[in-house]
């Protein structure tokens, strides 16, 4: 399950993003609360933009992120937009505690860190494969996933506590100190113990070239559509636990965090699971989405706040099952030369159909209410299992015409 740690950089990596982790997810639980509580009168609308201005650069931005990626130093890249977070995380904080902060300082903020986190993404997503071999890179991608959903368990249990007894400015300045365990990470990091990746030289149509290699995969197009349908409609977690942690159930950020924790249970085991595959089989993204369907259904229709925090166990073991087994197989079978141009189409498709989807989820749930704004999560899953039976009857008919023609 933690083969991967045999390589040093990878272990300095994976302690620094750990750390760098649990401060992102305490500042994503303030500011979801400072503008649910705090800047609005319970707007669920209002977290809709807000996280839809954090993701709308990726719309814009993310082909010539990939671009950067596949032709840059990577590992100076990361330098730079780290720094970048850092500054940002300390501006909002510091407004925040002067009392000046206003909804649209909150959305100037999103839509900057935006920015930055699209440049990131990239980097961070392929620098994995030059820190291990190829035949760790499943499980490195795992583990990446398994540091993410750590913090997420840890990082909003913490900022509800925080933000409870010393408000949310202070969890912005401390989310500025953990990027200080990344860039120490990233800079202790051994360049000639990384590997040499084939990196594309400058030319027109390099933006073009990534989409028609997507294009002639099936498969990656079909991975695709499913994280769309999933991650626009599907992983509105901010929106659906603010919404039945508040009016639902009438509870306050205590509880509000910890559902945020209870959710990352299910990712971390999720995470670990998909560690311990050798390899990523696509059987895994569309039997998490059936299982994230059933398991929103569940969680929208539980009739106690405990039932609705079990059935966010089965919601974040199967979202992160489909997250990173489709995360690990489109790395794992991408051109190397190409890997960023198409993980940046993948961040892009993942995160930028969130400008879309956050506002429709939070004006929903204002009209109809929380629980029916989980039901357009399960609509998600139930859309990415549709998916899966097509590929799985294409694949079946391609099988009959080959023994045929044998």
């Amino acid at each position: 399950m933690f083969r991967s740690f045999r390589f040093r950089n990878y272990r300095l990596w994976f302690l620094g993003a750990l750390v760098s982790n649990i401060g992102t997810w305490m500042q994503r639980t303030a500011q979801s609360w400072l503008v649910f509580d705090e800047l609005s009168d319970h707007d669920a609308t209002a977290m809709g933009v807000v996280t839809a201005l954090q993701f709308l650069p990726q719309l814009f931005l993310a082909p010539w992120a990939g671009v950067l990626a596949d032709r840059l130093d990577r590992r100076r890249l990361l330098l730079w937009t780290q720094t970048a977070m850092a500054v940002l995380a300390a501006a909002l904080g510091a407004l925040v505690l002067a009392d000046a902060a206003t909804l649209w300082h909150v959305y100037g903020f999103a839509l900057a860190l935006g920015v930055v986190s699209t440049l990131d993404a990239p980097v961070r997503q392929t620098f994995v494969s030059e820190m291990v071999d190829d035949a760790y890179l499943s499980n490195a991608v795992a583990l990446n996933a398994t540091s993410f959903n750590t913090a997420r368990m840890i990082g909003p249990a913490v900022a509800g506590v925080l933000v409870a007894s010393i408000g949310s400015g202070w969890v912005f300045l401390l989310n500025t100190l953990t990027f200080g365990a990344m860039l120490a990470a990233v800079h202790a990091i051994r360049t000639d113990e990384l590997r040499g990746m084939p990196r594309s030289g400058r030319g027109r149509g390099q933006i073009r070239e990534g989409l028609a290699y997507v294009g002639s995969r099936p498969d990656i197009v079909a991975v695709l559509v499913t994280i769309f349908l999933i991650g626009t409609f599907g992983l509105n977690f901010a929106v659906f636990l603010a919404a039945m942690a508040g009016p639902e159930f009438g509870r306050g950020s205590e509880t509000f965090g910890l559902l945020n924790s209870v959710l990352a249970v299910g990712t971390v085991a999720g995470a670990l699971l998909s560690a311990r595959r050798r390899s990523a089989r696509l059987r895994y993204v569309y039997g998490g989405s059936a299982v994230f369907a059933l398991s929103c259904l569940g969680a929208a229709t539980a009739p106690t706040l405990l039932l609705f925090a079990l059935w966010l166990i089965p919601c974040g073991l199967s979202s992160l099952t489909i997250m990173t087994t489709a995360n690990a197989y489109v790395q794992s079978t991408t051109s190397p030369v190409m890997r960023g141009r198409v993980m940046s189409l993948y961040t892009a498709i993942f995160m930028g159909g969130t400008p879309i989807g956050a506002p429709v989820v939070g004006w929903i749930t204002d009209a109809l209410g929380a629980r029916w704004g989980m039901g357009v999560a399960v609509a998600a899953g139930l859309g990415g299992t549709l998916v899966g039976f097509v590929v799985w009857l294409r694949l079946r008919a391609e099988r009959s015409a080959a023994e045929n023609s044998g």
